[in-house]
Protein backbone atom coordinates (compact mmCIF):
# COMPACT_ATOMS: atom_id res chain seq x y z
CA UNK A 1 0.00 0.00 0.00
CA UNK A 2 1.36 3.41 -0.94
CA UNK A 3 1.64 6.04 1.78
CA UNK A 4 -1.19 8.58 1.44
CA UNK A 5 -0.45 12.21 2.22
CA UNK A 6 -3.40 14.16 3.64
CA UNK A 7 -3.25 17.95 3.33
CA UNK A 8 -5.95 18.93 5.79
CA UNK A 9 -7.17 21.28 8.47
CA UNK A 10 -9.60 23.10 6.13
CA UNK A 11 -11.42 22.48 8.41
CA UNK A 12 -10.16 19.86 10.84
CA UNK A 13 -13.77 18.68 11.25
CA UNK A 14 -13.82 17.29 7.72
CA UNK A 15 -10.19 16.14 7.85
CA UNK A 16 -11.17 13.87 10.72
CA UNK A 17 -13.79 12.39 8.39
CA UNK A 18 -11.10 11.74 5.80
CA UNK A 19 -9.07 9.78 8.33
CA UNK A 20 -12.11 7.73 9.38
CA UNK A 21 -13.16 6.92 5.81
CA UNK A 22 -9.61 6.02 4.78
CA UNK A 23 -9.44 3.42 7.50
CA UNK A 24 -12.94 2.11 6.85
CA UNK A 25 -12.05 1.65 3.17
CA UNK A 26 -8.81 -0.16 3.95
CA UNK A 27 -10.64 -2.49 6.33
CA UNK A 28 -13.27 -3.09 3.65
CA UNK A 29 -10.65 -3.84 1.01
CA UNK A 30 -8.12 -5.83 3.07
CA UNK A 31 -10.01 -7.02 6.14
CA UNK A 32 -8.44 -8.20 9.36
CA UNK A 33 -6.50 -5.62 11.35
CA UNK A 34 -5.40 -3.58 8.36
CA UNK A 35 -5.52 0.21 8.55
CA UNK A 36 -4.48 3.06 6.30
CA UNK A 37 -0.87 4.08 5.81
CA UNK A 38 -1.09 7.86 5.85
CA UNK A 39 0.59 11.03 7.00
CA UNK A 40 -1.28 14.28 7.78
CA UNK A 41 -0.19 17.90 7.42
CA UNK A 42 -2.90 20.01 9.06
CA UNK A 43 -2.77 23.77 8.44
CA UNK A 44 -4.24 26.55 10.60
CA UNK A 45 -7.59 27.19 8.93
CA UNK A 46 -7.86 30.70 10.36
CA UNK A 47 -4.84 31.69 8.26
CA UNK A 48 -6.26 30.08 5.15
CA UNK A 49 -9.70 31.61 5.68
CA UNK A 50 -8.17 35.09 5.90
CA UNK A 51 -6.42 34.52 2.59
CA UNK A 52 -9.72 33.40 1.05
CA UNK A 53 -11.60 36.45 2.34
CA UNK A 54 -8.87 38.83 1.17
CA UNK A 55 -8.55 37.20 -2.26
CA UNK A 56 -4.93 36.22 -1.56
CA UNK A 57 -5.15 33.01 -3.56
CA UNK A 58 -1.52 33.11 -4.70
CA UNK A 59 -0.37 33.25 -1.09
CA UNK A 60 -2.70 30.36 -0.23
CA UNK A 61 -1.31 28.37 -3.13
CA UNK A 62 2.26 28.86 -1.89
CA UNK A 63 1.27 27.90 1.64
CA UNK A 64 -0.37 24.67 0.51
CA UNK A 65 2.38 23.92 -2.00
CA UNK A 66 4.94 24.01 0.80
CA UNK A 67 2.72 21.82 2.97
CA UNK A 68 2.32 19.29 0.16
CA UNK A 69 6.07 19.17 -0.36
CA UNK A 70 6.48 18.52 3.34
CA UNK A 71 4.17 15.52 2.96
CA UNK A 72 6.35 14.19 0.15
CA UNK A 73 9.47 14.65 2.29
CA UNK A 74 7.66 12.64 4.96
CA UNK A 75 7.28 9.80 2.47
CA UNK A 76 3.86 10.42 0.88
CA UNK A 77 3.51 8.68 -2.47
CA UNK A 78 0.27 10.45 -3.40
CA UNK A 79 -1.35 13.59 -1.99
CA UNK A 80 -4.98 14.31 -1.18
CA UNK A 81 -6.03 17.95 -0.70
CA UNK A 82 -8.82 17.57 1.89
CA UNK A 83 -11.00 20.47 0.77
CA UNK A 84 -13.09 21.35 -2.27
CA UNK A 85 -12.60 25.12 -2.12
CA UNK A 86 -8.82 25.06 -2.02
CA UNK A 87 -8.72 23.06 -5.24
CA UNK A 88 -8.80 26.57 -6.70
CA UNK A 89 -5.04 26.48 -6.10
CA UNK A 90 -4.54 22.82 -7.05
CA UNK A 91 -2.17 23.74 -9.88
CA UNK A 92 0.15 25.51 -7.44
CA UNK A 93 -0.03 22.60 -5.00
CA UNK A 94 0.96 20.00 -7.59
CA UNK A 95 3.66 22.17 -9.19
CA UNK A 96 6.90 20.16 -9.15
CA UNK A 97 5.40 17.95 -6.43
CA UNK A 98 6.91 14.73 -7.71
CA UNK A 99 3.94 12.53 -6.74
CA UNK A 100 0.32 12.51 -7.97
CA UNK A 101 -2.26 14.91 -6.55
CA UNK A 102 -5.61 13.13 -6.57
CA UNK A 103 -7.97 15.90 -7.72
CA UNK A 104 -11.27 15.94 -5.87
CA UNK A 105 -13.33 17.20 -8.82
CA UNK A 106 -12.04 14.33 -10.95
CA UNK A 107 -13.16 11.68 -8.47
CA UNK A 108 -16.51 13.42 -8.17
CA UNK A 109 -17.05 13.61 -11.92
CA UNK A 110 -16.16 9.93 -12.25
CA UNK A 111 -18.75 8.98 -9.60
CA UNK A 112 -21.44 11.04 -11.33
CA UNK A 113 -20.69 9.46 -14.71
CA UNK A 114 -20.56 5.99 -13.19
CA UNK A 115 -24.09 6.63 -11.91
CA UNK A 116 -25.18 7.39 -15.46
CA UNK A 117 -25.85 11.07 -14.72
CA UNK A 118 -24.59 14.25 -16.36
CA UNK A 119 -26.43 17.15 -14.70
CA UNK A 120 -26.08 17.73 -10.97
CA UNK A 121 -26.75 20.41 -8.40
CA UNK A 122 -23.66 21.73 -6.64
CA UNK A 123 -23.56 22.80 -3.00
CA UNK A 124 -20.41 24.31 -1.55
CA UNK A 125 -18.78 27.53 -0.46
CA UNK A 126 -19.50 30.62 -2.51
CA UNK A 127 -16.04 30.25 -4.03
CA UNK A 128 -16.80 26.75 -5.27
CA UNK A 129 -20.31 27.53 -6.49
CA UNK A 130 -19.57 30.88 -8.15
CA UNK A 131 -16.11 30.44 -9.66
CA UNK A 132 -15.20 28.12 -12.50
CA UNK A 133 -12.22 26.22 -11.07
CA UNK A 134 -14.59 23.45 -9.92
CA UNK A 135 -17.61 23.68 -12.23
CA UNK A 136 -15.27 24.03 -15.19
CA UNK A 137 -13.31 20.94 -14.22
CA UNK A 138 -16.56 18.99 -13.92
CA UNK A 139 -17.70 20.28 -17.32
CA UNK A 140 -14.43 19.14 -18.93
CA UNK A 141 -15.31 15.66 -17.70
CA UNK A 142 -18.86 15.67 -19.01
CA UNK A 143 -20.74 16.81 -15.91
CA UNK A 144 -22.83 19.99 -15.92
CA UNK A 145 -23.21 21.67 -12.52
CA UNK A 146 -26.30 23.68 -11.59
CA UNK A 147 -25.71 26.07 -8.69
CA UNK A 148 -28.36 27.51 -6.36
CA UNK A 149 -29.80 30.97 -6.88
CA UNK A 150 -27.98 33.88 -5.19
CA UNK A 151 -30.00 33.91 -1.96
CA UNK A 152 -29.62 30.16 -1.52
CA UNK A 153 -25.89 30.35 -2.29
CA UNK A 154 -25.42 32.94 0.45
CA UNK A 155 -27.24 30.79 3.00
CA UNK A 156 -25.39 27.60 2.04
CA UNK A 157 -22.08 29.47 2.40
CA UNK A 158 -23.06 31.06 5.72
CA UNK A 159 -23.96 27.70 7.27
CA UNK A 160 -20.61 26.24 6.25
CA UNK A 161 -18.50 29.02 7.76
CA UNK A 162 -20.58 29.93 10.81
CA UNK A 163 -21.62 26.42 11.82
CA UNK A 164 -20.12 23.38 10.12
CA UNK A 165 -16.44 24.31 10.26
CA UNK A 166 -17.00 24.92 13.99
CA UNK A 167 -18.55 21.49 14.47
CA UNK A 168 -22.10 22.82 14.85
CA UNK A 169 -24.78 20.68 13.21
CA UNK A 170 -28.17 22.38 13.43
CA UNK A 171 -31.48 20.78 12.47
CA UNK A 172 -32.76 24.12 11.14
CA UNK A 173 -29.79 24.29 8.78
CA UNK A 174 -30.42 20.74 7.61
CA UNK A 175 -33.90 21.85 6.63
CA UNK A 176 -32.47 24.83 4.75
CA UNK A 177 -30.26 22.48 2.74
CA UNK A 178 -33.18 20.16 2.05
CA UNK A 179 -35.12 23.08 0.61
CA UNK A 180 -32.18 24.24 -1.50
CA UNK A 181 -31.77 20.70 -2.83
CA UNK A 182 -35.47 20.54 -3.71
CA UNK A 183 -35.16 23.75 -5.72
CA UNK A 184 -32.13 22.39 -7.57
CA UNK A 185 -34.04 19.22 -8.43
CA UNK A 186 -36.95 21.33 -9.69
CA UNK A 187 -34.47 23.03 -12.03
CA UNK A 188 -33.36 19.71 -13.49
CA UNK A 189 -30.63 18.38 -11.22
CA UNK A 190 -30.38 14.59 -11.53
CA UNK A 191 -28.20 14.38 -8.44
CA UNK A 192 -26.54 16.66 -5.89
CA UNK A 193 -22.81 17.07 -5.28
CA UNK A 194 -21.98 17.86 -1.67
CA UNK A 195 -19.13 20.03 -2.86
CA UNK A 196 -17.78 21.11 0.51
CA UNK A 197 -16.18 18.51 2.72
CA UNK A 198 -18.07 19.72 5.82
CA UNK A 199 -21.53 19.38 4.25
CA UNK A 200 -21.50 15.64 4.85
CA UNK A 201 -21.64 16.40 8.58
CA UNK A 202 -25.12 17.85 7.95
CA UNK A 203 -26.65 16.27 4.84
CA UNK A 204 -26.98 12.66 3.70
CA UNK A 205 -28.90 10.68 1.12
CA UNK A 206 -31.93 10.78 3.42
CA UNK A 207 -32.18 14.53 2.80
CA UNK A 208 -32.41 14.35 -0.99
CA UNK A 209 -34.90 12.89 -3.47
CA UNK A 210 -32.07 12.32 -5.96
CA UNK A 211 -28.66 10.67 -5.52
CA UNK A 212 -26.13 12.63 -3.48
CA UNK A 213 -22.40 12.54 -4.14
CA UNK A 214 -20.48 12.97 -0.86
CA UNK A 215 -17.14 14.33 -2.00
CA UNK A 216 -15.24 13.61 1.21
CA UNK A 217 -16.12 9.93 1.12
CA UNK A 218 -15.59 9.65 -2.63
CA UNK A 219 -12.20 11.32 -2.41
CA UNK A 220 -10.96 9.29 0.55
CA UNK A 221 -12.12 6.01 -0.96
CA UNK A 222 -10.47 6.88 -4.27
CA UNK A 223 -7.22 7.61 -2.40
CA UNK A 224 -7.24 4.16 -0.82
CA UNK A 225 -7.99 2.50 -4.14
CA UNK A 226 -5.13 4.41 -5.78
CA UNK A 227 -2.77 3.48 -2.93
CA UNK A 228 -3.67 -0.19 -3.18
CA UNK A 229 -3.19 -0.24 -6.93
CA UNK A 230 0.47 0.41 -6.21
Amino acid sequence: MKLIGLLGGMSWESSAEYYRVLNERVKQRLGGLHSARCVLYSVDFAEVERMQAEGRWDDAGLLLRDAARALVRAGAELVVLCTNTMHKVAAAVEDDLGVPLLHLADTTAQAVRDAGLHRVGLLGTAFTMEQDFYTGRLAERGVRAIVPEAEDRAEVHRIIYSELVLGRVEEASRQVYREVIARLVARGAQGVVLGCTEIELLVSQADSPVPVFPTTRLHAEAAVDAALRG
